[in-house]
């Protein structure tokens, strides 16, 4: 049998209605072909028989048996190519639900706005953003320090329809009690020593846009029953003032506190908590999503090529970062990525021995795997034996699930449902 070299068309040859016309071919001495159709051209020949492969109305490919004039009685030839023209409609329905299928699959997402990312916790967080972006509910945004809750907030913000108006921002931590107050709802002229003009405050500034509020954990109890105003009604007054102001804000608020404990120690107002807490967003680690470890090196180092500085890291070096638990998440990263920029010189390839001490002395614990259960069906031992290759292709490509699903044969995308699947996602964390 002749085939082209396309995937897709490798794919036609093991289908059992080709294989079973193969054989019939090849006992009457004939050569089945499977040819790909340019522009909707189907090759032709006086020795050839000839079935397309239409799908949509347009001519996609053709099965052919080579070597028909030689053959045997009219008769024969007729059965030949009616056989060939149904093996031909048959590829053409497995061909259509396959490009149906792949069609409906959303496809994976490398990055949203300014963040970057393209693992299955990331699809998710994207996946829910889209949705949040077309709502005025309230956001809560948690996760670790470093993790990107800013850059979600914006994104969030540019995918909204008040895209057009402003995005303001302010850290609750940076501030005093009564700074954070006139910071957030302003002063009236004389409301205190030093307030030598009426000053608008960021609810105001806001109006029609979005407020991100990070940090909300750090607020003190007199600043959030203000905020639950707002909340609640869309009115406030300046510091000083008793003018009742209207505003219409999409309020996001961010910690990396636990909010629910804080509200059973009486730490944080349980209504206020519900009130922000409408969606809640939970930033992964970088830990949690090691996928995107090499993605976000090649784009921090992309940043450094605009400078005129274009490095790369060498295979141990990356091993090792792999390895490393990045308590500082992206930010942590980051940072790492230009130091090593800067410390390589002339240098175009960075070596290991130039990481900070924290991740070179970081030292791996060895992988405690589940011990193995004889498997009591076919199935399990089916089960058994895919997880057993997926996790050894991970280890020998050091967890990373393009060249692991080069090896394995199957798509990444497979291949990650694979992994959460096995929990294999907690084995890399292990490692």
């Amino acid at each position: 049998m002749s085939v082209v070299t396309s995937p897709a068309w490798q794919r036609v040859a093991d289908l059992r209605v080709v294989r079973h016309v193969g054989a019939v071919a090849r006992a009457r001495g004939l050569t089945l072909g499977i040819v790909d159709a340019l522009d909707g051209e189907v090759p032709r020949g006086a020795s050839a028989l000839v079935a397309p492969i239409e799908i949509a109305g347009r001519v996609r490919g053709a099965l052919t048996l080579d070597g028909c004039g030689d053959a045997g009685a009219p008769g024969e030839l007729d059965v030949l190519a009616t056989l060939l023209r149904e093996a031909a409609r048959d590829v053409a329905t497995v061909l259509a639900d396959e490009s149906i299928a792949a069609a409906a699959e959303p496809a994976v997402r490398s990055r949203y706005g300014a963040i970057i990312g393209s693992s299955a916790p990331m699809q998710e967080l994207y996946a829910l953003m889209d949705r949040v972006a077309r709502s005025d509910s309230t956001v809560l945004i948690q996760g670790e320090n470093g993790t990107g809750k800013e850059l979600v907030a914006r994104a969030i913000h540019d995918h909204s329809a008040r895209r057009d108006r402003r995005f303001v921002v302010t850290n609750c931590s940076a501030f005093n009690d009564n700074l954070l107050d006139s910071e957030l709802f302003g002063h009236k002229r004389g409301a205190f020593t030093g307030a030598v003009a009426d000053k608008p405050g960021l609810f105001e500034v806001a109006d029609n846009g979005t407020f991100f509020l990070d940090e909300i954990g750090d607020m003190s109890p007199a600043l959030q029953v203000k905020v639950l105003r707002v909340l609640q009604e869309g009115t406030f007054n300046r510091v000083g003032d008793t003018e009742t102001r209207k505003v219409d804000v999409h309020i996001i608020a961010a910690t990396n506190r636990d909010l629910k404990t804080m509200v059973e120690r009486g730490q944080f107002r349980e209504d206020l908590y519900y009130r922000v807490n409408v969606i809640n967003l939970v930033l992964p680690s970088l830990r949690q999503r090691r996928d995107d470890i090499p993605l976000l090196i090649e784009t921090f180092l992309d940043r450094q090529r605009k400078h005129g500085r274009g490095k790369r890291l060498s295979p141990d070096c990356l091993a090792r970062m792999m390895t490393y638990a990045w308590p500082g998440n992206v930010r942590e990263l980051e940072n790492e990525i230009e130091r090593l920029v800067v410390l390589s010189g002339d240098d175009e390839v960075i070596e290991e021995d130039l990481l900070s001490a924290r991740i070179r002395q970081h030292a791996a614990p060895p992988v405690e795997e589940a011990p193995e259960v004889e498997p009591s069906s076919l199935p399990e031992a089916v089960e058994a034996l895919e997880r057993r290759m997926i996790l050894e292709a991970l280890k020998r490509n050091r967890w990373n699930k393009t060249r692991a699903s080069a090896e394995l044969r199957v798509s990444r995308r497979n291949l990650i449902r694979l992994v959460q699947k096995y929990g294999l996602d907690a084995v890399a964390g292990e490692s």
